[in-house]
């Protein structure tokens, strides 16, 4: 198994990791290149571990409106869209319009085309915009404005609604002093303060690869 960014902890034994990945199921022709693409090109996307909690969280949720804050090619789209089912709805959002461009056409191949929304632009802004609330928020916009982002997003998740947000340990960083100048690191460590810090939330912090914090809207 090649080890890339999308498939490593920077605080978890290597040996740990490996085990993890390699008792993952094959992947689908779709997803598969997805995950090499990425990999070739540099493209962060979740990885298939975050990508099963995810689609289990959405399975047992049952969550069926779901925004998207920060999609890339679509990788969780593709996995978020197939856990919410045939009447499920997914927003994908992302600023770059080839991404978004890419990310359409693996979703006509994955056969989800049908259940995803396309907007490009700004997730915090076409969040606020959004008609109506959701079921679950999946926030993995730029880490500077993760403080922005979860501002943004909770008022459009509907009481009992996931939000969920990925890199919260930030390969490690997160727990240690951020330097002055890494507005990233100081972003992650302001959201984790302030969603411990909520009354309308209940979070939990999952170490899973570079970790991601899930949140119940009280």
């Amino acid at each position: 198994m090649t080890r890339t960014d999308n498939l490593r902890s920077a605080f978890m034994q290597d040996d740990i990791d490996d085990y993890l990945y390699k008792l993952l199921p094959a992947r689908d022709e779709v997803v598969a290149e997805m995950e090499k693409y990425a990999a070739e090109n540099d493209i962060p996307i979740i990885g298939p571990a975050v990508a099963r909690m995810l689609a289990l969280f959405v399975q047992v949720s049952g969550a069926k409106r779901i925004f998207e804050m920060g999609s890339a090619i679509g990788y969780s789209t593709i996995w978020l869209a197939r856990a919410a089912g045939p009447k499920g709805k997914v927003v994908y959002t992302d600023g770059d319009p080839e991404k978004a461009r890419r990310a359409r056409d693996y979703f006509r191949r994955a056969g989800v085309a049908k259940r995803i929304e396309i907007l490009v632009g700004n997730a915090l802004e076409l969040v606020k915009k959004a008609s109506g609330t959701f079921d679950l928020i999946f926030n993995d916009v730029d880490k500077h404005q993760y403080p922005d982002a979860l501002h943004a997003a909770l008022p459009k998740l509907r009481r009992g609604g996931l939000f969920i947000t990925d890199n919260t340990l930030w390969s490690g960083k997160a727990a240690r002093p951020a330097l002055p100048d890494d507005v990233h690191t100081q972003g992650v460590q302001e959201f984790n303060r302030l969603v411990y810090a909520s009354k309308k939330l209940y979070p939990v912090l999952i170490p899973l690869r570079d970790g991601v914090t899930v949140c119940q809207k009280l």
